[in-house]
Formats: C-alpha cells, sequence, structure tokens
C-alpha cells in the first residue's frame, strides 16, 4: 500500500493530477491476479494475470513469474494469447499450464513449450515424481444422434449455466510427455469432481504417487443431494474405495505430506449447502475421521500442511475479512491476517514464509509475502499501481447495530469520489445474495462498491441474518424466513445508516441486489419502502415457479422445509409474487437466458407485473449470459444501464445542508 500512496504523490506532485471517479473501463481492465503457484524449491511465484479487452468482447490471460527475493517479474506466456492454470512439477525445473483446454509443459531451461495430449481439460495436477498429471475432462454418457430432441430420464439434466443431460466430468491420468495419451481413471462415477459444493482442490496424488483421492456424488438423485464423499483409487490394481460417510458435503481433500493423513472441509448436515465447513482428518493407518476445527466459529476453506506436517493453513470469512488462520493437529488456531480479503495461501519449501494474495474494496488483488515467526507482511507486486493513483477510491468504514432480535449485525459504507462532509449525497443500498453470502472487503468485479459509488453515491452494504462470517447460528437464520428476520435487519440498518451519517439524503435512496439479493430487493418492493428507484438482477420473484424449475433442489428443499407440493404455505408466504398488487417503487428488472440457477422466468413475471399496474420498469435481458455477466461489452451495458436508472430518480450530484 506504501508503494501506491508514493505513486500517487508523485503523480499529484509532477502533472499536477486530482484523483478522479472510476469509471467502468477502469475497472474492468485492471490486472486481475489469481491461480498463485508457489515453487515446491525456490522463491518463484508463478500467477495468471487476467486483463479484459472490452472491444474485442473477452478476458485474455496471461502466466507471470516473479522472484520474490529480486522482486523482478516476466511474462512466461506470448501476448495476444491466454494461457492459465500454471501447476509446477515437482523438481521446480518446469510447469503446466492451459491453452484453449490444451496442457502445455514449459520447461525453465529456454526450450518450446510442448503439448502434452490431445484431450482438452481442466485442473491439472501433477504427480510427486513429475512423470504424470492429474485433470478432468468431459465424458459423453448420453447420443442423441442426428435430431435435435433430447430424451430426458433423471436429474440434474442442466446446471448453472449449460445442459449436462450428455456430458459429465471425470478424472483423467496422463504421461507428463509429448503426444501422450489420457485414461480415465473413474470410468464408473457420475461427476469428478462433484457438479456442485466442490472447491479447487477436489482431487490430489499421495505423497508417494501410488494413489489418488477425489471427490463425487454417489447418490443416486444428484440434484437432491449435497452428500460429496472423499475417494480412494489404487493406481496400480484400479480399486475404489470410500473413505468417508458423513451425509453432508466432503470436499478439498489434501494429503499430509508425510502421508499420514487427508485434511478435507466436512460439513454434517445433508442437504445443506451452507452448513459450516469443519476441517476433519482421515488418518490412513486407523482409517477413522476426526474433527480438528470444532471450536473455531467459522467455516475453514482452501486447506495446505506445511512442510512438516504438523500445521495446517486455511482461509475463514470473519465479519466481511477473509483471513487466514493456523490450526495444529490439536486444534489449536491463530489468526496470521485480518481486515483484507486474503486467500490462496501457500508456504514455503522451508515452512518460513507464507504466499498468498490479499485485496480490499478500493484495491484489486496483489501478492503478499509474510514471514510466519514475525507475521510481517510485505507487498510484492503492484500491477495496477499506475492505474490506481489516478483514481479516488475511498476504503469502507464499518459500523455497527442491534437486531430487532438482540444480535449485532454488522454494516459498511464507501463513501464517493471527491467526498466532502459538508454535502449531502445519494445512497445505493446493496444487497448480497446466497442467502448465505457476505459482504466482504475484495475489489469485486461484479457487484464493485466503488463503481456504485463512483456517480456521486454514497453506496451501504449490511449483512444481516443468513450471512457467512458471523457464527453458524447467525447463518442459519434465514433458513424458513427469508423475508423475516433478514429483511427487518436490512430495513433497521438502512435506518440507522440516515442517523449514523448525515452525508446521505434520505429523500435519494435506491437499492439494488442480485439472486437472494434481488429476491430481497422484490421483497421490499411488495412492502411499504424508502427507496425512489430499485434494481432487481436475476432475482427469486416466484417461489413456487422457482422450485420447478431450478436445477439444485436441495437448496428450496433445505430453505423452506421440503418440497413446494410437501411445504407449500411457507412457499407462498415468502413469495414476493403473492403481493405483486403492492409493487408501486420504479424497477430496473435483469434478467439472463442461461440462468439456470434462477430461471428467466422469474425476471419476466416480475416484469409483467410491473408493466401491467403502470408501474415505471424497464427489463434488461441478455440472450447470451447466465447467472452473472461476464462479456465484458455486456457488462459495460449493465452499468451504464443501473446507472441511468439511478440517475434518472436519484440524480448523482451532491446538495449542501
Amino acid at each position: 500500500m506504501f508503494r501506491i500512496i508514493c505513486v500517487s504523490l508523485f503523480v499529484s506532485l509532477v502533472w499536477g493530477a486530482e484523483p478522479r471517479a472510476m469509471t467502468f473501463e477502469d475497472m474492468f481492465t485492471m490486472n486481475r491476479i489469481s491461480q498463485v503457484a508457489l515453487s515446491p524449491v525456490s522463491h518463484k511465484v508463478l500467477f495468471r494475470v487476467q486483463k479484459a479487452d472490452i472491444e474485442a468482447n473477452k478476458l485474455n490471460s496471461q502466466v507471470y513469474l516473479l522472484d520474490l527475493e529480486s522482486r523482478k517479474m516476466k511474462s512466461m506466456t506470448p501476448i495476444g494469447e491466454s494461457h492459465s492454470s500454471p501447476v509446477w512439477r515437482p523438481d521446480g525445473q518446469g510447469y503446466v499450464y492451459s491453452s484453449a483446454g490444451l496442457f502445455y509443459i514449459n520447461e525453465l531451461d529456454g526450450s518450446p513449450p510442448y503439448l502434452v495430449c490431445q484431450t482438452r481439460g481442466g485442473g491439472p495436477v501433477f504427480s510427486p515424481d513429475g512423470k504424470k498429471l492429474l485433470f478432468t475432462a468431459s465424458v459423453t454418457v448420453a447420443d442423441y444422434g442426428d435430431h435435435s430432441g433430447k430424451l430426458i430420464e433423471s436429474l440434474m439434466f442442466r446446471h448453472w449455466n449449460e445442459w449436462t443431460d450428455h456430458e459429465r466430468t471425470h478424472l483423467f491420468l496422463v504421461d507428463a510427455a509429448p503426444n501422450s495419451v489420457a485414461k480415465d481413471i473413474t470410468p464408473h462415477a457420475s461427476w469428478v469432481p462433484p457438479i456442485s459444493l466442490g472447491t479447487n482442490h477436489d482431487y490430489s496424488f499421495s505423497p508417494d504417487g501410488k494413489e489418488v483421492v477425489y471427490v463425487t456424488n454417489a447418490e443416486e438423485m444428484v440434484a437432491a443431494s449435497t452428500n460429496n464423499d472423499l475417494f480412494v483409487v489404487d493406481l496400480q490394481s484400479g480399486e475404489h474405495r470410500q473413505i468417508t460417510t458423513s451425509k453432508g458435503g466432503d470436499a478439498g481433500p489434501v494429503y499430509s505430506p508425510d502421508g499420514r493423513y487427508i485434511a478435507f472441509e466436512s460439513m454434517e448436515r445433508a442437504g445443506f449447502e451452507a452448513d459450516q465447513s469443519v476441517i476433519s482428518l482421515y488418518d490412513r493407518q486407523s482409517k477413522q475421521v476426526t474433527k480438528l476445527s470444532t471450536s473455531f466459529d467459522y467455516s475453514c476453506h482452501n486447506l495446505t500442511w506445511s512442510p512438516n506436517s504438523k500445521n495446517l493453513y486455511f482461509t475463514a470469512q470473519v465479519k466481511g475479512a477473509r483471513s487466514i488462520y493456523q490450526i495444529d493437529l490439536a486444534g489449536k488456531s491463530k489468526r496470521l491476517t485480518e481486515v483484507f480479503g486474503d486467500g490462496a495461501p501457500s508456504v514455503s519449501k522451508d515452512g518460513k514464509s507464507l504466499v498468498f494474495t490479499r485485496e480490499a474494496t478500493h484495491m484489486p488483488a496483489e501478492l503478499m509475502w509474510m514471514n510466519l515467526k514475525t507475521l510481517k507482511t510485505e507487498q510484492v507486486t503492484s500491477i495496477n499501481a499506475a492505474l490506481l493513483a489516478e483514481l479516488d477510491m475511498q476504503p469502507w468504514e464499518e459500523f455497527w447495530f442491534d437486531s430487532p432480535n438482540g444480535d449485532k449485525v454488522q454494516g459498511f459504507v464507501v463513501k464517493p469520489p471527491g467526498f466532502d462532509e459538508q454535502q449531502r449525497y445519494p445512497l445505493i443500498y446493496l444487497i448480497h445474495g446466497g442467502p448465505q453470502g457476505m459482504w466482504s472487503n475484495i475489489f469485486h468485479y461484479r457487484w464493485n462498491a466503488q463503481m456504485f459509488a463512483a456517480p456521486g453515491y454514497v453506496a451501504v452494504m449490511v449483512n444481516p441474518h443468513g450471512s457467512k462470517g458471523y457464527g453458524q447460528p447467525f447463518c442459519d437464520a434465514v433458513t424458513t424466513d427469508w423475508g423475516g428476520l433478514p429483511y427487518e435487519d436490512l430495513m433497521k440498518g438502512f435506518d440507522v445508516a440516515l442517523q449514523r451519517f448525515p452525508y446521505i439524503d434520505p429523500d435519494r435512496a435506491g437499492a439494488a441486489g442480485a439472486s437472494y439479493g434481488g429476491y430481497m430487493v422484490d421483497w421490499i418492493a411488495v412492502h411499504d419502502n424508502p427507496f425512489k428507484a430499485l434494481v432487481s438482477h436475476n432475482g427469486v420473484y416466484n417461489l413456487p415457479s422457482m422450485y420447478g424449475a431450478t436445477e439444485e433442489l436441495w437448496f428450496p428443499e433445505w430453505e423452506f422445509g421440503g418440497t413446494y407440493y410437501e411445504n407449500p404455505e411457507l412457499y407462498e408466504k415468502w413469495s414476493p409474487h403473492r403481493y405483486a398488487n403492492k409493487l408501486d417503487t420504479p424497477m430496473l428488472v435483469i434478467h439472463s437466458e442461461l440462468d439456470y440457477r434462477v430461471p428467466l422466468n422469474q425476471g419476466m413475471e416480475l416484469f409483467t407485473a410491473l408493466q401491467r399496474q403502470g408501474v415505471p420498469s424497464q427489463w434488461l435481458y441478455f440472450p447470451d449470459e447466465d447467472h452473472f455477466v461476464a462479456a465484458p461489452k455486456n457488462a459495460r451495458m449493465w452499468w451504464s444501464t443501473v446507472n441511468s436508472w439511478f440517475e434518472k430518480y436519484l440524480g448523482t450530484g451532491s446538495q449542501t445542508f
């Protein structure tokens, strides 16, 4: 951060430039760091840098190499082509990467990269001796011939944004050599990794290279089950064996370096995708599973072992932050970072340092290097420093208030560029999805708080009951109560924000949300509310019809106590469509054709109800997007439309008290 401040000061002194508001082009073309891989033998890091080409309407990725000691960084892949998923070979002298779904190995001796095999896939993992690769690839499970008809006999036939009736993913093994032939090692499984609720690390080699652990769901009705389990396959005999039996979801298995344990994330309750994720250990000697993090109050993710097999590092969402923790085999945990959005921890070969990503609402992700003895942390990349020096972006500030049930609820505020406390500004109240989500201190490329603030608004975000990061009972409170306590939290949070921050103009307030956040906007719209304009993005509007058209049935069945025909009263009670005659707030409805999670009819029904009653409304429809809006030109239109809608009803300028 010190470097960024210095660059900003330099720009101001030399050119006299005043920091300005961020534009869509600024935000969307920033360099995005991800897929971090620390060398197993040196202080070198591979990582992906993704950047949007708006006019070409695509995202391009390059692989970079950073020497942590010299701080020198260089691109390892050609500009103009897209490369990703860098993974070090265990000897540290080469790495594999993906280009257009094909795998290439690049030696660090300067020789040209070579193609491994013709099978396209993702997620490559080296064997301990570096001679083989694991990866996932699609396999055909149905052939419909020369017609367009689909004869479907089971769920789940589509998921998120694609039809899954004819293809599934399996786990493949291939020699890490030119022109090799890949072999499917999970031919009898359904989806490997599981079609949902998995992690980015759902398969791994044992340290001796003789065994592979993987995650799949073996239930007959995958669409109604969260029962993902761990299996191991003996690579010599081909024997598969299930090693976990809990009814909840298990994921993210990683072998300890000494080979004794497999650590993994585990949920207890069947059918509940947002249950607390606990670190569990499978003892390969005793064949027993023990829970390691039972005294920890939050869900644990992104597990990685220390080289001596005595500690695990993980991330957890805690009160708006995404922090890195250390836990020993006795279950004693220690918080290593806080405040920011930290992730992707990797431990150095000597166990003395940690590399991870850090971001905040006002800072895109950068790489950090921590001394694990002193916890001193350094920022080792500044890949967006020049652009950030031009922009006026305010860090978020927290506030707390009492929920109607007595619990403490946390909110955040982001001030607009050029903020003057003597002025009054319009407000945009942002509502997160999930519902078991959390507003985090991250630089989100979709619901970016700085972008909402940029035209001259105060952005306010509240984590109501149902949010992660405040303990599991707080999270559980939204279940069967979608429009109850969470709604009360949000409305009280709005009132508290007006009281605490006199620079907010109470007569110029709007609200926006997506998914469950869109549902809550719809729910607010059918109640008396203080907002002059609303934006509902891919929101749930008609709960009964949503149940019949969505794909992951375990979600509504958990949230509403069963199927619609088993418990229709609860679905009807909390469904905004039942109260459509109360719609009167101007609303922008956004929905996309390829959203199979919250299907298109939800937005269509809402827009129809608004139009039929003469409520000022617009419908922004994307035929080629899903639950999100990814294509750069579509994202630009999204922001332009949303900004224009709020400007029409709220204005953008500040007003003197």
